[in-house]
């Protein structure tokens, strides 16, 4: 007998309800599915229509612009923290090429990035980029909120969020050639604390790697969202939701893919920490405390990129 191989699909939850407020039934049903689908898979797919087609059109729009202009501008997208500038040119992924935006969801941060790529300043992509940012940072403070609910320590949300700060990852995968592997980007884990992936064009790609090790691709509609755990929700959850492993190929379908994915660092003098109600005899604490601008310093040292585990290594106990 040959053995059964097990689909995966990743769940898809509808965050799109009017009436979608703490204390509905709607929420309660929306929080148990999520809640549901990170401790299962890490991640789930949200349709979410606060990203309209107008936005979802427009942030395309934007990006295939943002990624016209010449290199030598792209690479100057630096910073002093950590992992947030440009990341391309790289020969063992030579399809990728991104920028990152930090404060992404302020109209300041919006402006500081768009004066710099452009120095006479560009309304459309100031105005696209922003409308997108604060939406996807709704989406995941609520899906924050439903976890910090369902595990019993709300009173520490109103702190977590005023700690946040939100850095977008604008990507483009450009189309392999015949002989070129098709590989968008190497298997890895987010080190936010969550993130939210927006796909602006329909060329698929992303998959996930599921808890029997086996990987599955994900397919997305125009208005839905992927929201995924971070290194930093596995260590605050005490290893209740882990940070799952996804990667990108290329290949299946034609033309470059672009997309957006938003993280949120926790960047305050707030350490990312297991609150002490999520630890008991069951559950004994797996994680020490960690500031998380340094776990980023940690990992972005090229050896430690190749540990099994870089936040076992980093900060468990």
């Amino acid at each position: 007998m040959g053995s059964l191989t097990v689909t995966h699909k990743l769940p898809v939850i509808d965050f799109t309800m009017e009436n979608l407020e703490p204390g509905t039934n709607s929420w309660s049903k929306a929080s148990k599915e999520a809640v549901c689908a990170l401790e299962e898979y890490g991640c789930f797919v949200a349709l979410y229509d606060k990203v309209s087609s107008k936005i979802h059109d427009d942030v395309f729009q934007a990006l295939e612009e943002l990624f016209d202009l010449p290199t030598q501008k792209k690479v100057q997208n630096k910073s002093s923290k950590p992992l947030y500038g440009y990341v391309g040119q790289i020969p063992f992924i030579p399809l990728y090429e991104s920028m990152g935006i930090d404060n992404a969801n302020t109209l300041e941060g919006i402006q500081n990035f768009t004066n710099f790529m452009w120095p006479n300043g560009n309304n459309d992509f100031s105005e696209a980029l922003l409308a997108y940012s604060k939406a996807a940072a709704e989406l995941e403070e609520m899906v924050v909120k439903m976890v910090f609910e369902s595990y019993g320590v709300e009173k520490y949300y109103e702190s977590h969020i005023k700690s946040v700060n939100y850095l977008a990852r604008v990507m483009k995968y450009r189309e392999a050639q015949v002989e070129e592997a098709k590989l968008g980007f190497v298997a890895h884990t987010d080190k936010s604390f969550m993130s939210t992936i927006h796909q602006t064009n329909q060329v698929n790609g992303l998959e996930i790697k599921g808890k029997d090790g086996q990987w599955f691709k994900v397919e997305l509609s125009p208005s839905s969202i992927v929201v995924m755990a971070g290194d930093a929700i596995m260590a605050w959850s005490n290893n209740r939701i882990k940070s799952p492993h996804h990667r990108v190929m290329m290949g299946e379908e034609k033309g470059a893919r672009y997309s957006i994915a938003q993280f949120s660092f926790m960047e305050d003098s707030l350490m990312v920490e297991t609150p002490k109600e999520l630890v008991d005899d069951d559950h004994p604490l797996l994680f020490n405390s960690f500031n998380h601008l340094d776990y980023l310093k940690f990992f972005s040292k090229e050896e430690n990129r190749r540990l099994e585990c870089a936040l076992k290594s980093y900060c468990g106990v």
